[in-house]
């Protein structure tokens, strides 16, 4: 395990059960609010996943896994990235919140012992998506919007849930649209979510 880990696990004693594990993990470090959250994705996760056939029990653990770097506050998400020998995109200098999902990635790994690459692909684009998203990607990036963590009512969620009736692919493109509509007002857009826009809107297309 990478030293910058190492005092968030130091005095944390785990029960081999990974989801009461990662709510421990969570709680220890001060994010109750971060562990419902991932309880709830994991939840809406195997919902979604065995709605098209994807792997609901792998989905439900990217759901648990996907914001446990909520650990690390954003002014250190960068040099914890770096520590870790992550790749930061300028867009991820600027706004640091979204390199989060590959630190998650990074800690599902080391902290967690995930191997399945599946998992940690959904894990470590969770946020903005890419180009080429597998089935599971695309899971979990939208079950993360559902179970918002934020205050109030999504202001996607309609068109969303309406589209989540067509296709999972219909999903995940309505929220990238409406982030692509509003992208003036973005503080970045990252380069993986302008890829996943691209991709995915010559996908729907096709269907």
């Amino acid at each position: 395990m990478h030293a910058v880990f190492q005092p968030l696990t130091r005095h944390l004693v785990l029960t081999g059960d990974l989801k009461t594990d990662i709510q421990l993990f969570l709680s220890a470090n001060q994010c109750p609010s971060t562990a419902k959250h991932c309880m709830d994705v994991g939840a809406e996760s195997r919902r979604i996943a065995l709605l098209f056939n994807a792997d609901p029990v792998a989905a439900e653990i990217a759901g648990w896994l996907h914001d446990i770097s909520a650990v690390f506050p954003n002014h250190e998400r960068i040099d914890v990235a770096r520590q870790l020998h992550i790749e930061v995109l300028p867009e991820e200098e600027i706004f640091p919140m979204i390199i989060h999902q590959k630190i998650s990635k990074v800690m599902a790994k080391e902290i967690f012992n995930i191997a399945d690459p599946d998992i940690l692909s959904a894990v470590g684009c969770h946020t903005t998506l890419r180009s080429n998203s597998s089935l599971l990607d695309r899971v979990l990036f939208v079950a993360d919007k559902i179970a918002w963590d934020q205050e109030g009512t999504p202001p996607f969620i309609d068109d969303l849930n309406r589209n989540l009736k067509e296709s999972l692919t219909h999903a995940a493109f309505a929220y990238l649209h409406f982030l692509w509509e509003r992208k003036e007002t973005l503080k970045v857009i990252h380069p993986w979510l302008r890829d996943a826009y691209e991709d995915l809107k010559d996908k729907v297309r096709l269907v």
